[in-house]
């Protein structure tokens, strides 16, 4: 053994063995290790299933790396546990069925952890003995490593023939991924076109910036729905959409870090010169990287980064550490799951004490009441942190946070500031629990709560708080350049601005009129509202700010408003009055929009309805002269049976899932709708169906058993 290493169980050649862990597992008798390896086993693989496929963790990186390594050392103490079917011989997790199924030419691996210098000292060990190298570096030696930042994303390969973009996927099980290719084509930093027409496989991570994610959490939060954990589960879950025009609204990003070249271009022989090739071809690489290091400027980079990578642009969680030369890695070659010549340092989490000084409800722009902790100034993941947000009062409930705590402070995704826990322990009889306020702390109007949901609210739309932010969602939502919120203050406060047509029919001598604005500034802000009349419908509609609707909701209604209203002079003003026709006389059909449910659809009733928040509003846009860019149409699959058919389906019908058969629907080149109405096509009817049913044989929709649900799909029409 070197420097206390335990030796490596059949199988484990190359993962990290934690010598404490290990002797720890063998003083357990056979049969408490056999179940502690499948209680360890089951947990990972739930966790596993959770990460990989819902992009929903059930627990953080550092509890799932705790769990990793006691089965790692647990297998090492018991080598007869050592199974094809453990964790510890798999990567990544079983595909969904989502898409459609694409097998890597080569395995994409997973890689061994390292969590100190000493670890990564040793695994300098492990790649010496490997190599046959003295245990002692020296300089005249070529064993280099390349340290390259860890991306915190979305595992792919981009697969090119001739310099196009054929096939791009997911590394799902690391033989097998996921066809995501129409998804990643919505991604600038993927390139559609190389520099030259190299053919070639290129893998790497998709992420979502900390700007993004942050900017997408804000709007769930303003909605009353629950926040996204992290940039990478977010950024996972927007590339695997069904539709792409969802990814698209996201704003990924790609980092590229392996070239499979088919041709093994020459010059080519090691990892810095391909991250160099990858640039030259139109690839994004990251930057921060550094090559021809021994193990010691290993280590020295990682310090370097410990800090310094809050300020980056987008989240990292370690190093990955390679060793340079394509000849070296082969000799060393791989275990079950990863590489011998790679391992990824990951940094510990970041999380510090404070004090709950206060909490403060804040009124947003839909009324919606979140209770803030005001927090003693402390500094976390590189910026110094006041407040934080605690979502709402069950949240508070069930962490039982208190007006005097000391808590636990970290950045959800380095971004967020998240009060993890109490520490009970240091209370001292002065905390207080916390309550929601009565009465709107702005305007004074009884809070209300609906029955059932977690939202607080005030319901006055007159309310201060609710107007300002209100229009600031506008604003933002129209992309009215230099409109901020002393601007908007005063457009408010002057009575300039009432409605939000108000906003276009500003001249140059109202706004010059403004505090601190003088004739050039004038015209500028002028220019940009008149730039903004002409916007993307789902731009206009997310801006509109109603109750449920964020930005994916939007670019669904935006195609059904567009599938509903033929395009024509004046679409904004009769599209109007279809949302208010639908919203007064069948609610239910907002269900037709994909993704929307009772709880949405009742809300875009309510809003559009007539007397609600919503009346008049896209008709006094459209008086001001405002113009909606409408989505081009979705195409159906090409010469399906289903084309330009809609098609509900209620109860079960056997051997299909509800998901499974919409999809059917759809690859069939149908509509799949949530309700039924006069423009529905078929009605597929198995055991269980109710209201949707009758309301078909009122309306005399055809009606399709379930036995018939395959010939429908197979010839467009109901069996006779």
């Amino acid at each position: 053994m070197i420097d206390g290493e335990a030796e490596a169980a059949p199988g484990l050649d190359g993962l990290p063995v934690d010598p404490a862990l290990v002797d720890e597992a063998a003083a357990l008798e056979e049969d408490a290790a056999t179940a502690r390896h499948v209680e360890l086993a089951e947990r990972i693989d739930a966790a596993n299933r959770a990460y990989y496929e819902s992009d929903a963790p059930v627990m953080t990186d550092a509890e799932y790396d705790q769990l990793f390594r006691r089965l790692v050392a647990l297998e090492a103490a018991w080598p007869a546990l050592v199974t094809s079917d453990s964790p510890t011989q798999r990567v990544g997790a079983v595909l969904g069925g989502t898409f459609d199924e694409v097998r890597h030419r080569r395995p994409m691996l997973s890689l061994s952890n390292a969590f100190s210098h000493d670890e990564l000292r040793a695994f300098d060990a492990r790649v010496r003995r490997g190599l046959g190298l003295p245990a002692a570096p020296d300089p005249a030696e070529d064993l280099r490593y390349v340290a390259e930042l860890k991306i915190d994303g979305l595992a792919i390969t981009l697969r090119y023939d001739r310099g196009r973009f054929v096939q791009g996927a997911t590394r799902g099980d690391g033989l097998t991924g996921e066809d995501v290719t129409a998804n990643l084509r919505t991604i600038s930093s993927v390139p559609g076109r190389l520099s030259e027409p190299a053919s070639l496989d290129a893998r790497g991570e998709v992420y979502m910036p900390k700007s993004e994610f942050a900017r997408i959490n804000a709007a769930r939060e303003e909605q009353g729905l629950p926040l996204y954990a992290n940039p990478r589960n977010s950024g996972a879950g927007s590339l695997r959409q069904k539709d792409p025009s969802v990814t698209a609204a996201r704003q990924l990003a790609t980092w590229s870090y392996q070239l499979l070249e088919d041709d093994g271009a020459a010059n080519v022989d090691s990892q810095s010169a391909a991250l160099a090739r990858l640039e030259a071809l139109g690839f994004a690489v990251n930057p921060n990287r550094d090559a021809g290091l021994d193990i010691e400027g290993v280590i020295a980079f990682t310090e370097s980064w410990r800090e310094a990578r809050h300020d980056l642009p987008y989240e990292t969680d370690g190093v990955v550490v390679k060793v340079d030369r394509f000849e070296q890695q082969a000799r060393l070659g791989i275990v079950s799951r990863a590489p011998r010549w790679a391992i990824a340092f990951k940094f510990p989490p970041e999380q510090v004490e404070t004090v709950v000084e206060d909490i403060v409800a804040y009124v947003g722009r839909t009324g919606t009441l979140t209770p803030v902790a005001h927090l003693t100034p402390t500094k976390v993941a590189g910026s110094t942190v006041a407040r934080a947000t605690l979502h709402n009062l069950d949240e508070v409930r069930r962490k039982d946070i208190r007006v005097g705590d000391h808590v636990i402070l970290q950045k959800a995704g380095d971004v967020i500031p998240e009060v993890v826990r109490p520490l009970p322990e240091k209370r001292t009889g002065k905390e207080r629990e916390w309550d929601m306020p009565a009465a709107c702390p702005v305007c004074g109007t009884p809070i209300a709560r609906d029955e059932g949901a977690v939202r607080h609210y005030c319901p006055n739309v007159a309310c201060p708080a609710r107007v300002g932010q209100e229009f600031g969602n506008f604003v933002g939502g129209m992309d009215i350049e230099g409109a901020g919120w002393k601007t908007l203050e005063q457009l408010l406060q002057t009575g300039l601005v009432k409605r939000r047509g108000d906003f276009f029919r500003l001249s140059v001598e109202d706004l010059e009129g403004l505090e601190r604005f003088a004739r050039k500034s004038a015209e500028n802000l002028h220019a940009n509202i008149q730039k903004a009349k002409r916007r993307p419908l789902e731009r206009i509609i997310a801006s509109l700010g109603i109750p449920q609707v964020g930005w994916t909701t939007a670019i669904e209604l935006a195609h059904w408003l567009t599938a509903e209203v033929p395009a024509g002079d004046h679409w904004l003003q009769r599209a109007a009055a279809h949302l208010r026709e639908v919203a007064g006389t069948e609610p239910e059909r907002f269900q037709e929009v994909e993704g929307v449910g009772p709880t949405v659809s009742a809300a875009l009733a309510t809003w559009f309805a007539p007397g609600g928040p919503g009346e008049g509003v896209l008709e006094d846009l459209a008086d001001a002269g405002v113009e909606a860019e409408l989505p081009a149409p979705r195409v159906s699959a090409a010469g399906g049976p289903l084309a330009g058919k809609t098609v509900v389906v209620t109860g079960s019908i056997e051997g299909w899932s509800r998901e499974d058969a919409e999809a059917a629907i759809r690859a069939a080149g149908g509509k799949p709708a949530g309700s039924v109405s006069k423009k529905t096509d078929f009605v597929v009817a198995g055991p269980g169906a109710g209201s949707k049913l009758a309301k078909a044989e009122e309306l005399g929709v055809p009606l399709v058993p379930p036995e018939g649900f395959d010939e429908l799909l197979r010839s467009g029409s109901a069996p006779g």
